[in-house]
């Protein structure tokens, strides 16, 4: 009696992937019946060495060709949709089959899977640019990218450094002056940075316009209203830790994007910047935490930004309750930014991996 094989699959706006989980495949007989895939071959697979096969009722009908290729681990089988979608599910049972799995190294939501198209788009214009490059004629978009880059690594790396040899000649002691001999240099790059917003808004480089604000707008409450306009929390130590983890952060992207302007990758740097920032944002995230629950009480007792009612009403509202809701943001936003961060690192790093398999 013949088996059911572990089948992965994953979807794009226009093909369907299959990956068929059987080793050292022999005798593949894969055809296409109106929208029912059917697959034979023999193998080894969860159970063994034995003949393996299975059937798929798609959702929706897809076209007649379908290609497939067998390697030593293997077999992937593409399909093409007959119109172009993204599908809610694979079969048209609701209850998907047992056998089939996400295949997560291809997987992409609808809207990751809309920014690889936009990817492999300019990719194409970058082929069409690329002959003006070779004679040495860089575009003004990607020499004001480069040049916005520059300016911003260059400020966190003073930042980074400058933190860095106080707290190793003056100890403890540089935790408490860090907003008197930093700040300035940290507004003028959390206002510069309100450009990064502008440019996924306007489409000149590949991020996406929500994640981008949310850390922008972000970083600039916490460093404009909680740190910077109440002078008590000027002295607070939690400020050291915000500029220092931020500055880390900083100081492997903004290179990275200075490389991508001139289509330029060193890959201990690009595994830097897609890995330094999963333990370094969610303290990143913490440390801001903490700068706001420290600031409550101060916001509470010098009636800074408070709310005024009518009198029919009562005095004012404080604006600690509005900081007690933006903690519960900050933990809605560590989410969003971190899952978006968390698919660019696999999206990046699945081409690879592939390619090993």
């Amino acid at each position: 009696m013949a088996l059911t094989p572990l089948v992965y699959w994953a979807q794009r706006h226009d093909d369907i992937y299959l990956r068929v989980e059987l080793t050292d495949a022999q005798n593949i007989k894969v055809h296409l019946h109106e929208k029912v895939l059917h697959f034979k071959a023999q193998g080894h697979g969860a159970k063994g060495q034995n003949e393996y096969e299975f059937s798929l009722e798609f959702l929706l009908p897809v076209k007649a060709e379908v290609s497939h290729r067998s390697t030593q681990r293997q077999v992937n089988i593409t399909l093409r949709k007959e119109q172009r979608g993204w599908w809610e599910r694979l079969t048209l049972q609701d209850r998907k089959p047992l056998f089939v799995v996400p295949d997560f190294d291809r997987w992409l939501d609808e809207s990751d899977a809309e920014m690889e198209i936009r990817e492999k788009e300019d990719k194409k214009k970058g082929l069409k640019t690329s002959k003006h490059e070779e004679k040495g004629f860089v575009s003004p978009k990607r020499g004001l990218l480069f040049v916005y880059n520059l300016v911003q690594f260059l400020c966190f790396s003073w930042i980074f450094v400058n933190m860095t040899v106080r707290l190793l000649i003056f100890g403890r002691d540089s935790l408490y002056d860090t907003f008197y001999t930093i700040s300035d240099v940290m507004f003028f790059c959390q206002i510069l940075a309100a450009v990064e917003v502008l440019n996924a808004a306007f489409g000149f480089v590949r991020a996406g316009v929500t994640s981008t604000l949310i850390q922008v707008v972000g970083r600039n409450f916490i460093l404009f209203i909680i740190v910077g306009s109440v002078e008590e929390m000027h002295h607070q130590p939690v400020v050291f830790f915000v500029f220092y983890l931020w500055s880390a952060i900083e100081i492997f992207r903004y290179p990275f994007y200075m490389l991508g302007c001139f289509n330029t990758e060193w890959k201990t740097l690009t595994w830097l910047r897609y890995t330094i920032w999963i333990p370094l944002y969610p303290l990143g995230v913490l440390a801001e935490a903490v700068a706001v629950i420290q600031s409550i009480p101060i916001f509470d007792k010098t009636k800074l930004f408070s709310i005024p009612l009518p009198k029919a009403v009562g005095p004012s509202v404080s604006f600690s309750y509005v900081l007690y809701v933006y903690l519960v943001l900050m933990l809605l936003g560590l989410f969003i930014n971190f899952r978006h961060l968390y698919k660019q690192r696999t999206r990046r790093f699945r081409t690879k991996k592939r390619k090993a398999n």
